[in-house]
C-alpha cells in the first residue's frame, strides 16, 4: 500500500494556542530563509567565527606520528604471555603471529585480526585497556559477534604517521566499516579527549554532515556528540564534539567540504549529549504572505510573542519520506524486526532518483553488494542494515542493531513523540489553553530546570560504545530524578484553588516505565492510540530492552512554550 509523506494532522499537530484568524505564508522557500543558531547552557549564541586550528597542545602532534615499526625494536614475548593469561591460548597465539608479521615488515598489507567471541563486557574492557597499555602500536575496536549475545575485539596496526595507501584499501575486508580511534595508543593526559568545534552547514541534516566528516576522518559516527539535531533545509550552526581527533586534522577538511564548515576548536574533558543546550535562536523569513490585512499579521505575530505556542514535536521528528519514522518505531516496539527492516529499505515516494534506484534494485534483486554500490553513503541506517544482512543473512534484529545507536533509537523516540503530540492536542481541545485543570500534570515548583533532555534508555554495552549517547533532540524536556524524589504531580482541586500553578507548569509524559499520566481523560489518548498499534505502554512485548517502552524510564515535556528575545518586522 502506497504511503504519503506525513502531514501535521497525521502526527497529532491539530491545534493553535489562540483563536486569531492568522495568515498564510511560505516557510523555507529558500533554505537560507531558516537560520538556526544553537544557544548553549550559558546562554551564548553559537556562531562560526574562525576556521583556523589553534596551536596543538604539546606532544599531541608528536604522538599522532607514531609508526608501528618504530616500537617493534623490542621483544613482546613477556607481554604476549601475560595476554595469554588474560585472553587464552588461541587469542595469544593469534596475536603473536600478527606481531611477527608486523616485525617482518608486512604491516601495510596485513588484514586485521579478530579475537574470540566474548559476552563479558568487563573482560572486553580489560582487553581493550591491556592493548592501550602494552601494545601502543595497535588499535582495537569492538564488532558484532557471530550471534546477538556476543561481541568480538578487532585488532589492527595503528595508522598514525604511516602511509594509508594499502591499509585504506582494505575497506571490503572489514565490512566497509571504518576503524575508530577510541582504542588508539596514547593520548596526552593533560589534553581533553574530546575536540569541540562549531559545525556550520547549509541544506544538510546533522547526521548527513557528520557522516561526511566521519568518512573523511576514518572514524565512526558514534564518536560524535551534539546537543541537538538541526533542520536540514536551513542554515545552521551548532556545537559538536568528536573523540580523540586533532583540530588541525579537522580544520584541513574545510577546503574539501561543500556546504559544510568547521571551526572554533577547543579540547574539552566531556563530549556533548543531546539536550545540553538552552535552546536555538531562529531567524525566519516568511514569503508570499497572504492575510486579510496588515493588522491581522501584526495581531498574530504579537500574540506569538505574548502567548507562545503549543510545544509540538515538528514534522522533522517524523522523517521527510513517505515511511514515517514513528511507524518504524511502532514495529520495533512490537518486536517485528523484519517489518522494521523492510520499512527502512523499501522504496518510498519523494526521494532523489539515485536513492529510488538503489531501493528498487534491492527490492527486485535482493543483491546486497550491488545495492551497496548504488546506495549513497549518507544513508547511514540503510547501509548499516545491508552490511549486517550480508554478514548475518536473515538476522533482522542484528541488522537493526547495526544502525548507529543514536539513529536507531530515534525511531522509538519518534513513536513516543507521536503519542505526545496527540495528547497535547487532546489537552487543548478538551480544556483549552487558558487555565490549569484538575488532573493536569505539573512540575513541582522546586524543579525549575526544564532544559535538560530526557534519557530514556538502558545502559550501553561496551567500552567501545561509550559514546553512543541516546537522547531526545529537543529542549524543554526533563530528566527523571531518583525514585523517592518526584518531579511532577497531578493537580487536585485544592491545588487549583491555591492559584500556585499556571499554564507554564503543565507537562505531559513521554511514555516510559517511571512516568505518571494525567489524572483525567487525556491519559486515555496515550493508551488508546498505542492499543490501535497493538502496543502496550505498561508491559514489555519482547525481551529486547532498547526497543521496549517498559524498559525505558520516560520523561516529561512542557505543553506550552514562549519564545525568548522575540521580535518581528513586516519588511526588514
Amino acid at each position: 500500500m502506497a504511503m504519503k509523506t506525513p502531514e501535521e494532522s497525521d502526527v497529532g499537530i491539530a491545534c493553535y494556542i489562540s483563536n486569531l484568524p492568522g495568515f498564510r505564508g511560505i516557510l523555507k522557500q529558500r533554505y537560507s530563509d531558516f537560520i538556526v543558531n544553537e544557544v548553549d547552557l550559558e546562554g551564548n549564541v553559537v556562531h562560526l567565527t574562525t576556521l583556523d586550528a589553534p596551536p596543538e597542545p604539546i606532544h599531541l602532534a608528536e604522538e599522532n606520528e607514531t609508526n608501528a615499526s618504530d616500537q617493534l625494536d623490542k621483544s613482546y614475548d613477556a607481554e604476549i604471555e601475560s595476554f595469554r593469561s588474560l585472553a587464552g591460548d588461541s587469542d595469544a597465539d593469534l596475536l603473536q603471529s600478527f606481531i611477527a608479521q608486523i616485525t617482518s615488515g608486512a604491516e601495510e598489507s596485513l588484514s586485521p585480526i579478530v579475537l574470540s567471541p566474548n559476552c563479558d563486557k568487563i573482560h572486553r574492557t580489560a582487553i581493550h585497556n591491556y592493548f592501550k597499555e602494552k601494545f601502543k602500536f595497535l588499535v582495537t575496536d569492538t564488532i558484532d559477534g557471530p550471534d546477538t549475545s556476543t561481541k568480538c575485539i578487532r585488532v589492527r596496526v595503528s595508522s598514525g604517521g604511516q602511509s594509508r595507501g594499502k591499509m585504506s584499501k582494505k575497506r571490503k575486508e572489514r565490512g566497509d566499516r571504518p576503524f575508530d580511534s577510541r582504542g588508539s595508543s596514547s593520548w596526552p593526559e593533560h589534553v581533553g579527549k574530546f575536540l569541540r568545534f562549531h559545525l556550520y552547514k547549509e541544506n544538510k541534516d546533522t547526521q548527513e554532515a557528520l557522516g561526511l566528516i566521519g568518512k573523511m576522518l576514518g572514524t565512526q559516527s558514534r564518536s560524535f556528540g551534539f546537543a541537538g539535531t538541526k533542520d536540514k533545509r536551513a542554515v545552521s550552526t551548532q556545537r559538536v564534539t568528536v573523540f580523540k581527533q586533532s583540530a588541525s586534522k579537522l580544520a584541513s577538511l574545510n577546503e574539501k567540504l561543500i556546504g559544510i564548515k568547521v571551526g572554533d576548536f577547543c579540547y574539552v574533558k566531556d563530549g556533548l549529549v543531546l539536550g545540553q543546550l538552552l535552546g536555538n535562536r531562529f531567524t525566519v523569513t516568511l514569503r508570499g504572505v497572504i492575510a486579510d490585512s496588515e493588522d491581522t499579521v501584526k495581531a498574530a505575530a504579537d500574540a506569538l510573542g505574548k502567548q507562545g505556542f503549543i510545544n509540538y514535536f515538528g514534522l522533522q521528528r517524523f522523517g521527510s519520506g513517505s515511511v514515517p519514522t514513528h511507524n518504524i518505531g511502532a514495529a520495533l516496539l512490537r518486536g517485528e524486526w523484519k517489518t522494521a527492516v523492510s520499512m527502512i529499505l523499501d522504496p518510498r515516494e519523494g526521494e532523489k532518483d539515485v536513492i529510488a534506484i538503489a531501493r528498487e534494485y534491492y527490492k527486485e534483486s535482493s543483491d546486497i553488494d550491488g545495492t551497496l554500490r548504488r546506495m549513497p553513503r549518507h544513508l547511514v541506517a540503510e547501509r548499516a542494515v545491508l552490511q549486517s544482512l550480508k554478514k548475518f543473512p536473515g538476522n533482522y534484529l542484528q541488522a537493526l542493531k547495526a544502525i548507529p545507536r543514536t539513529l536507531r533509537m530515534m525511531y522509538v523516540h519518534s513513536y513516543q513523540s507521536y503519542l505526545w503530540n496527540h495528547a497535547a492536542s487532546a489537552r487543548v481541545q478538551k480544556y483549552g489553553s487558558d487555565q490549569v485543570v484538575v488532573g493536569d500534570i505539573v512540575r513541582h515548583q522546586e524543579h525549575d530546570d526544564e532544559n535538560v533532555a530526557v534519557v530514556s534508555e538502558c545502559g550501553n554495552d561496551d567500552s567501545s560504545d561509550a559514546f553512543d549517547n541516546v537522547h531526545l533532540d529537543e529542549t524543554s524536556e526533563m530528566d527523571l530524578p531518583a525514585e523517592g524524589h518526584p518531579l511532577v504531580k497531578a493537580l487536585t482541586s485544592e491545588d487549583i484553588a491555591s492559584g500556585r500553578y499556571s499554564l507554564d507548569d503543565i507537562v505531559l509524559p513521554m511514555p516510559g516505565s517511571r512516568v505518571i499520566y494525567p489524572n483525567n481523560d487525556v491519559a486515555d489518548i496515550y493508551h488508546d492510540l498505542a492499543k490501535k498499534d497493538s502496543i502496550s505502554l505498561t508491559e514489555g512485548m519482547h525481551n529486547v530492552k532498547e526497543f521496549s517502552i517498559a524498559s525505558m524510564t520516560g520523561g516529561y515535556r512542557r505543553v506550552f512554550q514562549k519564545p525568548m528575545d522575540y521580535d518581528w518586522c513586516g519588511r526588514c
